[in-house]
């Protein structure tokens, strides 16, 4: 699979609120760091800001438990990026 390993039986989805990506991630806490801001993160905050606020910009939308519905939601967010096989849909 694209996001996660293969026989993956629970996953979150998340949505980024800085960059808007969508992924799957092993983790389901409420808010975690998106993969692609990760790597931009400026540590120096302003007055108005907590690190929290700057490292976790991804937000939990739906926690995606069962194989077959892991595998199901790993493959429609991957056909946006790899432009794959869709006739299975």
């Amino acid at each position: 699979m694209y996001y996660v390993p293969d026989g993956t039986r629970e996953c979150g989805f998340y949505e980024c609120k800085k960059c808007g990506n969508r992924f799957l991630s092993l983790q389901t806490m409420k808010k975690i760091p998106c993969p692609d801001c990760e790597a931009e993160i400026d540590y120096e905050i302003g007055p108005d800001e907590s690190l929290e606020d700057v490292l976790d910009t991804a937000e939990l939308i739906e926690k995606i438990e069962g194989v077959e519905e892991v595998e199901k939601m790993d493959a429609l967010l991957s056909l946006a990026i790899t432009g794959g096989d869709d006739s299975w849909i």
